[in-house]
């Protein structure tokens, strides 16, 4: 009887790939603390738009856009050209995101609701086609258990650096004595130069490859009740929507209660939360090694545990204190890095589980439905947490001057809610099975199979290399 190919052993990923191939996390991060801290609150501040009305134009965005993400995924599964699967997407979703971006940040006087809905349609189409697309094809650019740690941890370490950017825009104004007002314009301009050269680097300089199809499954609309139902998958997914919902929460009431609880200016609240974001620049790829020695899960638990801690002593900061202050946001951000890097990191590992159980690529699909849980927190935790305070008395508009039990109200809301969902997030982990020891053999079955496929000289695959796609016939 003859034998099986011997499976393929891939290398590891040259670090040199897997930075240049992070460069779509900068405009990604940029935009995603842009439009989480700075925006709501300059429509609500600066232009004067109703706080519900944000607070509503928000939420119904992000609920339009969801299923959008589902369609999304599927096609770009089913896509293959001569450049690749997810490189034509990362191109086409540049401009798209860069539109968005313009009309957002340099928005005329006097816009009200339909605008700001219409223009976050047109800015959240594009970052999701970039996000899906570049998740997507990290899953299939590194292949292995501890491989997928390490590329998801320079990722989110490299989108540090966007989220920082960001985050000097408003500090580097307040030195000069510029006005707030004109901070959320330079944030737009940064991210719509940024956009086309990072996404230039990563189609220049990153091979894709896509993997050959069992034929003979094609995807039904059940079979989306069918992935949610793997148990593995579910935790994810609902781990996932609280691990976004409790720092989506913080991030909407942010600004609110680091100047009006703890008694620091916004330059001041901008440095602390660069802090944070600056942490996870060390504690990505820090959490990404941890999850190597004890497991992907298991780093989930220690990540959700240390960052709720960190949360409670955030009321024992003395007003105005920066040398308190960067302590406890360094701790929680470090940790916060870990929470997409291990999440994504197994999502890819779920999907290596289903390409072999159903021959086909699913990575955009299973990466499509976690996107939809983190759009889905970021709905509630803008909408939700601005309805709430604006029923409870506190006022969101510059100038005006809070009450001490509003103020007492923001508080509860910006650390109770987080706390709790972080730490259901946590709970997800408990009894998850795909560890290490299964998704090698997982692995190992999938680079048999692909190897038997790769010698029919009738099947057809096609490679692509970094800046020079050629369509290549199996077993050439």
């Amino acid at each position: 009887m003859p034998q099986a190919p011997t499976a393929r052993r891939t290398a590891r990923l040259p670090l040199s790939t897997a930075l240049a191939f992070a460069g779509t996390s900068l405009p990604i991060s940029a935009v995603a603390i842009a439009i989480s801290v700075f925006l709501p609150r300059h429509y609500a501040s600066h232009l004067g738009v109703d706080l519900a009305v944000v607070g509503a134009a928000f939420f119904l965005v992000r609920m339009i856009d969801i299923p959008i993400d589902g369609l999304l995924g599927w096609g770009m599964d089913k896509t293959r050209t001569a450049w690749g699967r997810y490189r034509v997407w990362t191109i086409l979703g540049a401009p798209v995101l860069m539109a968005g971006i313009y009309f957002l940040f340099m928005p005329p006087t006097g816009v009200g609701r339909a605008y700001l809905i219409f223009w976050l349609l047109v800015m959240y189409l594009g970052n999701s086609i970039l996000t899906l697309s570049h998740v997507a094809w990290a899953a299939t650019l590194a292949p292995h258990y501890d491989d997928r740690s390490r590329l998801f941890g320079v990722i989110t370490a490299i989108g540090v650096l966007g989220a920082a950017a960001i985050l000097g825009i408003p500090i580097v104004n307040e030195a000069r004595g510029a006005a707030d007002s004109g901070n959320v314009a330079t944030m737009g301009w940064l991210i719509f130069l940024l956009t086309p050269l990072a996404v230039a680097l990563v189609i220049w300089r990153t091979p894709e490859k896509i993997a050959p199809e069992v034929p003979g499954h094609s995807f039904r609309l059940r079979d989306y009740a069918a992935l949610i139902a793997r148990p593995s998958f579910a935790r994810i997914l609902l781990a996932d929507l609280c691990l976004s919902l409790g720092p989506g929460w913080m991030s909407a009431l942010y600004l609110f209660f680091f100047t009006d609880s703890r008694g620091f200016t916004t330059g001041q609240a901008s440095i602390l939360l660069a802090v944070y974001i600056l942490a996870g620049f060390a504690g990505a790829p820090l959490m990404g090694r941890l999850a190597t020695k004890i497991s992907k899960h298991r780093a989930v638990m220690v990540a959700t545990t240390g960052y709720s801690l960190a949360l409670i002593s955030l009321m024992a900061i003395p007003q105005g204190n920066m040398a308190v202050g960067v302590v406890p946001m360094f701790v929680a951000g470090f940790l916060a890095a870990g929470f997409n890097v291990l999440t994504r990191a197994m999502t890819a590992d779920i999907a290596d589980e289903v390409r072999l159980e159903q021959g086909r690529e699913r990575s955009g699909l299973l990466y499509a439905m976690t996107v939809m849980t983190t759009k889905i927190a970021g709905a509630f935790s803008i909408g939700l947490t601005f309805f709430v305070l604006s029923r409870v008395g506190y006022i969101a508009k510059e100038g005006a001057v809070n009450t001490p039990q509003a103020i007492h109200n923001l508080e509860l809301a910006y650390l109770i809610g987080p706390i709790v969902f972080v730490m259901l997030g946590g709970a997800c982990m408990i009894g998850y099975r795909l560890g290490a020891e299964r998704h090698a053999e997982i692995r190992r079955q999938l680079d048999e199979r692909d190897a038997l496929y790769d010698e029919d000289p009738g099947l057809e695959t096609i490679t692509v290399e970094a800046a020079n796609p050629v369509p290549a016939q199996a077993g050439q």
